[in-house]
């Protein structure tokens, strides 16, 4: 009765909390007058810079470390490597992490998907500890991955020694390699299955033991429009930190605050940004990823034709009021050549605004094409003579 009581009256607390102050989107006039050291504002679909507020100065990112942990953990999902449902046993390093915790005990047992939930939600450094042990192998083998991808990114301010987020001398990234880190975690729809929830309870393996509350740390989730993630910071070297991301329509931007004097600050120029950029721009879906764009002869394959297509979603940021000066043209032959296989580029799709060229689009063949045998030949020629 006593630990029903408390988890009602935690339910409460936590919604007072999230229900006392609610963001409108509005149209910034003028650029946002952002007063944390650092900033920056992205479209998540092209990556063009919005906004930026010393961009590439080294600062320490506190937790927003975690947003690399994830992209790890979701990168070994999706390869096999690992799977939601393995079961982490958690060491005495992990359970010892301190900051921002999900309480896990020495030997505790719990699923993968239950510590990325711990992760996400609730910023607990002892689980990221456990997941890193899991899928590096060691927490060394782990932030040598995280720096690994994060050359892979392009991210060259920046160097990892854990993955949490706590101080550490050599511990640094920049708001613009942020920006790049937080592009690559929205590729993954799991994500978001768990970035929206604004409170949930860990149930530990040691049932004597009360569940642990994890209250999302995010607190704009249902206060801005369209506002779904990514990550809070905070330690008293790094100040108050915040990456966002918010999708309105097919429109999704990145925000990131770095260093803000309090957490009502980064917030609110969270929320400045986001306004900005959802006031002054919008993504136009120029073509879609599969989209069949011509179908063209082929010559000399096992099959007559084939249609060519863009192999990912091409938008253009432009400004509100000028989507309908945007057109396409086509660069392709009229006769390919077998054999072809699929994926392989054959010409570009042209993006034009205004009538000038603002972007190449590979296109490319939507599946293999094999050279014709002497029977198949044979019968084409055959058929070809017989219709005349």
């Amino acid at each position: 009765m006593h630990y029903r009581r408390n988890k009602i009256l935690c339910i409460i607390i936590v919604t007072i909390l999230f229900l006392s102050c609610n963001y409108k989107t509005i149209i910034a006039q003028t650029q946002p007058d952002i007063k944390s050291p650092s900033a920056l504002l992205i479209d998540a679909g092209t990556g063009a810079i919005l906004y930026e507020k010393n961009p590439h100065e080294k600062l320490e990112p506190a937790s927003i470390t975690k947003i690399m942990t994830l992209i790890l953990a979701f990168e070994a999902i999706n390869s096999g490597k690992v799977e939601l449902t393995d079961v982490i046993r958690v060491s005495e390093r992990a359970s010892q992490t301190g900051g921002s915790q999900a309480f896990l005990g020495l030997g505790e047992e719990q699923t993968l998907e239950t510590l990325l939930k711990c992760i996400i939600i609730a910023s607990a450094n002892d689980a990221s500890m456990a997941v890193a042990e899991h899928i590096g192998g060691s927490v060394e083998g782990f932030v040598k991955l995280m720096n690994e991808k994060a050359k892979e990114l392009g991210m060259k301010n920046t160097n990892f020694t854990n993955p949490h987020g706590l101080s550490s001398p050599n511990h640094y990234t920049t708001a613009y390699d942020i920006g790049l880190m937080s592009r690559e975690l929205v590729k993954y729809p799991a994500f978001f299955k768990w970035s929206t929830i604004w409170m949930d309870y860990l149930e530990h393996t040691d049932k004597q033991r009360d569940a642990t509350m994890l209250a999302n740390t995010n607190k704009l989730l249902g206060k801005y429009e369209g506002l779904d993630g990514l990550k809070t910071g905070f330690h008293s070297k790094a100040g108050h930190c915040f990456a966002g991301t918010a999708k309105q329509g097919n429109f999704r931007l990145i925000s990131v605050i770095l260093n803000s004097e309090n957490s009502d600050q980064r917030f609110k120029e969270t929320v400045e940004l986001l306004n900005y950029g959802f006031g002054h721009y919008s993504s136009v879906q120029v073509a879609q990823k599969g989209m069949v764009q011509k179908t063209v002869a082929v010559e000399k394959g096992h099959i007559n034709e084939v249609n060519l297509i863009v192999p990912e979603d091409v938008n253009l940021l432009v400004e509100k009021g000028k989507e309908n000066n945007i057109s396409t043209e086509l660069e392709v032959p009229d006769i390919l050549f077998a054999p072809l296989k699929k994926d392989d580029t054959v010409g570009n799709l042209i993006v034009k605004q205004n009538g000038e060229i603002v972007k190449k689009v590979d296109i490319v063949v939507s599946e293999d094409i094999l050279k014709a045998s002497l029977f198949e030949m044979f019968k084409k020629v055959f058929i070809k003579w017989f219709k005349l």
